[in-house]
């Protein structure tokens, strides 16, 4: 009997151990409830306004309802608080999803994770933040996925270039952030890119710099080929001197060529047949050639090991603070936990659920679109031009 109760309170203790720990939730299924739990910015007066929405088309017009911009060429700010916490020695995964319905040209659709400190209603552009995550677009020359790291006061972007989804669906953006130091970005809960903390931003100094005591010596022969000095210009030299162009020798002066009027006439230029190019001598092995010189490197005396890049304390505050030249984007499905396996699941829930009946509202909104085109083409034919 004792064994038995043991079996199971251990078997009770590891399934509390393997609950994972949700931080945030937002999936907008209580109405304007939504109202009551996000604080919008009265840093400036002008702020753009949320509204609730499931868009233009949609799977489900209540599962795909979420945060819409409405008004063109605005700054955005509204956030929303939750019980803080510290990922250390957990993995942080930040997730929600982002529309673009209103195909947009300029502007932003990140996330922001703010310390619980914060000051919701001064939040603002300068506000520090721990993680910036998620698309940025403006104009063919942007299209990327943001993940800003705030280290000890500074902001690092990413060394690489992860490009986001530019069309006018619902997709799925997931940062993982990891305690060995590495981290993943997955779009619509697909990996896009992984990698380290300290590899792929320039938060730690490097770990080895240039010698600065070492310089490339002066004998230092770093040309593979040189001219053959056995090698001459071939007789006659003159041949080679000749110019590449030459007036044209079949040209003759107009006869209506005013000398007074249209000033001195000259036949008109014309690649010389005999023109042979710059001679240069042929080019030889370098018998010196000691190959390309090497830097030497050292240790740099600047850079420290850190082992928690990845650690942020007390985070407690989600935000939006965009800038949107055309509104329309659809905000939905945030999530924080610590378990990646819990995110991917409530992915496939939430925007897994609803994407194809997206699609399908779209198509046949597009299509209906067509047809009412051609069908004015048909009633109203632009008019033929005149004969002249």
């Amino acid at each position: 009997m004792h064994c038995a109760i043991v079996a199971v309170t251990a078997l009770l203790l590891a399934s509390a151990l393997a609950e994972p720990a949700v931080y945030f939730k937002e999936l907008f299924d209580d109405g304007d409830a939504w109202q009551d739990r996000w604080v919008v910015s009265k840093h400036k007066s002008d702020y753009g306004k949320f509204v609730l929405s499931a868009g233009k088309f949609y799977g489900d017009a209540e599962k795909d309802k979420g945060l819409q911009t409405s008004q063109d060429a605005r700054f955005y700010a509204l956030s929303a608080g939750f019980d803080s916490f510290s990922n250390k020695d957990k993995t942080l995964v930040i997730q929600f999803t982002v529309k673009h319905e209103q195909n947009i040209d300029c502007g932003g659709g990140y996330i922001k994770l703010f310390p619980k400190d914060m000051n919701q209603e001064e939040m603002h552009g300068d506000s520090q933040y721990f993680i910036m995550f998620g698309p940025d677009i403006c104009g063919p020359g942007t299209k990327k996925v943001h993940v800003i790291f705030n280290y000890k006061g500074k902001n690092h972007l990413i060394n690489k270039d992860i490009r986001c989804k530019d069309d006018e669906y619902t997709h799925l953006y997931t940062l993982i952030v990891r305690p060995d130091q590495t981290y993943e970005v997955k779009i619509d809960n697909k990996k896009v890119e992984s990698g380290s903390l300290e590899e792929d931003w320039d938060i730690l100094p490097a770990k080895k710099i240039k010698d600065p005591e070492a310089h490339k010596p002066e004998d230092w022969e770093d040309q593979s080929k040189i001219d053959d000095p056995t090698d001459v210009k071939p007789e006659p030299t003159k041949d080679w001197e000749k110019p590449e162009h030459i007036p044209d020798p079949d040209a003759k002066k107009p006869e209506d060529w005013d000398d007074e009027m249209d000033g001195e006439w000259e036949p008109p230029m014309v690649e010389n047949p005999e023109y042979k190019g710059e001679w240069k001598p042929r080019q030889i092995d370098n018998p010196k050639y000691k190959g390309v010189w090497v830097h030497p490197e050292i240790d740099n005396p600047e850079y420290a090991p850190d082992s928690n890049i990845y650690l942020s304390e007390n985070i407690g505050v989600i935000g939006l603070d965009l800038w949107q030249v055309k509104s329309g984007t659809i905000f939905d499905s945030f999530l924080i936990t610590d378990d990646e396996k819990y995110a991917e699941t409530i992915g496939e829930e939430t925007w897994g659920v609803t994407k194809e009946g997206e699609k399908k509202m779209k198509e046949a909104q597009d299509e209906e679109e067509r047809k009412k085109r051609d069908e004015e083409m048909k009633n109203h034919p632009e008019p033929k031009p005149k004969d002249e």
